[in-house]
C-alpha cells in the first residue's frame, strides 16, 4: 500500500501570540470610571461650573490628537480615549474659575507638545496633564485663584469672575498654621481647591476601584503616600502630629496625584523596586516643597521630576537573565 502523505499549511506570525481582552481603551475607560465620584463630588461642591471645565478641557484635548493626526498623516487613535483622560486630569488639576480659553491653550500644550511630538501614547516622558498644569501657571493669578466652597454663583457655568475666593487649607499650613476647616471636611472634599482633587474619600473610592479592576497596583501609590504620611508626622512644624499628617494627606493635590499621576503606565518605572523607590521619592520631593518652596503644592513638580528618573529606576530591580553567568549576576 502506498504511503500516505499529509501536509498542514501553519502560520507564523510575531509574538504576543495570546489575546487579552485588556486593551488600551479598556484601561481608559476603567479611569473614566474611577473619576466619576470626583467629579461628581467637584460638582456637588464647585457647582456645574466644574462640570463645564472638565467636559470643554476633555473636548479640547479631543480635537487637538485628532486635528494633529489629520495634519501629520498619522493614524487617528483617538479611539483609545488616553486623551480624554488627559483632558479630564488637566482639569482635575485646574481651580473651578480658569478661564475657558485658559484650559483649552493647557490642553492644546499637553496634547501636542507633550504627547504627540514625542510619538503619540506610550513615548511620552512626562505625564502630559501635570505638563499641561506647570505651563497654565504662565498665568500664575489665574491658576491660583479658589471659589469658596458652596457659593451661589458657582452654579452658573458662566460665571466666574465674580465668586466668591477663599485660601486653601494648603496655603495656611505653608505658613505653618492648622487650615480652618476640620479635618474631616478636608477628608470629604468640603474646602477650597482644585476641581477633583479636593475629596479624599472620593478618590479613594476610585482607587479601590482601579485595584479591583487591576489597572493599578497599590505599589506606587502606597509608597508615595506613606511617605508622606512619615515625613509629616516626623516634621509636624510644631504642630500636633496626628492632626498634621492628616491635613498634609487629605489637603492638595496628594490623593489624585499619587493614584491617578504617579500610576501612568508610560511615565512610571517597570520593576517593583524601581516603582517603590519612585514613590518614595515623589513623597520626599513633595514635603520639600511644601516645606521649603515658595508654592504651598508639591504634588505636581514632584511627580514631573520623578518622571524624569524612570530611565535609571528601570535599572533597580532589573531581573537576571537566565543562565547569565554568576559575574554577570553579582554585576547586576
Amino acid at each position: 500500500m502506498a504511503q500516505m502523505k499529509y501536509y498542514y499549511e501553519l502560520t507564523i506570525s510575531s509574538s504576543p501570540h495570546v489575546h487579552s481582552p485588556v486593551t488600551t481603551q479598556t484601561i481608559m475607560r476603567d479611569v473614566l470610571i474611577a473619576l466619576a465620584p470626583a467629579l461628581i463630588g467637584s460638582v456637588y461642591f464647585f457647582g456645574l461650573r466644574a462640570l463645564t471645565v472638565t467636559m470643554v478641557s476633555a473636548i479640547a484635548a479631543f480635537f487637538f490628537e485628532k486635528l494633529y493626526c489629520y495634519l501629520m498623516k498619522q493614524n487617528d487613535k483617538t479611539y483609545d480615549l488616553s486623551c480624554i483622560v488627559t483632558g479630564v486630569l488637566l482639569a482635575f488639576v485646574c481651580p473651578p474659575t480658569i478661564p475657558y480659553w485658559m484650559i483649552i491653550v493647557g490642553d492644546a500644550f499637553a496634547i501636542i507638545l507633550v504627547k504627540m511630538l514625542f510619538g503619540g501614547i506610550g513615548k511620552n516622558i512626562v505625564n502630559p496633564a501635570l505638563a499641561g498644569r506647570a505651563f497654565m501657571f504662565s498665568w500664575p493669578v489665574a491658576m491660583s485663584t479658589w471659589v469658596k466652597v458652596g457659593f451661589e454663583n458657582a452654579a452658573n457655568p458662566l460665571n466666574a469672575a465674580d465668586a466668591v475666593t477663599a485660601a486653601t487649607p494648603l496655603a495656611n499650613m505653608h505658613q505653618g498654621l492648622l487650615p480652618e476647616a476640620s479635618v474631616m471636611d478636608a477628608f470629604l472634599g468640603n474646602v477650597g481647591g482644585c476641581i477633583g482633587e479636593t475629596s479624599a474619600l472620593l478618590l479613594l473610592i476610585g482607587f479601590a476601584y482601579l485595584l479591583y479592576r487591576k489597572v493599578i497596583t497599590a505599589r506606587i501609590p502606597l509608597a508615595y503616600i506613606g511617605t508622606v504620611a512619615v515625613l509629616s508626622f516626623l516634621f509636624p512644624m510644631g504642630q500636633d502630629r496626628i492632626t498634621w499628617m492628616a491635613y498634609q494627606l487629605f489637603t492638595g493635590g496628594l490623593m489624585l496625584g499619587a493614584i491617578f499621576m504617579a500610576t501612568d503606565y508610560v511615565t512610571s518605572p517597570l520593576t517593583k523596586l524601581g516603582q517603590t523607590v519612585y514613590g518614595i521619592g515623589c513623597g520626599v520631593l513633595t514635603i520639600m516643597i511644601r516645606y521649603f518652596g515658595g508654592y504651598n503644592e508639591g504634588v505636581s513638580y514632584a511627580i514631573l521630576i520623578m518622571n524624569c528618573c524612570v530611565v535609571l529606576l528601570d535599572r533597580i530591580g532589573r531581573p537576571v537573565k537566565f543562565g547569565a553567568p554568576k559575574k554577570e549576576a553579582a554585576k547586576k
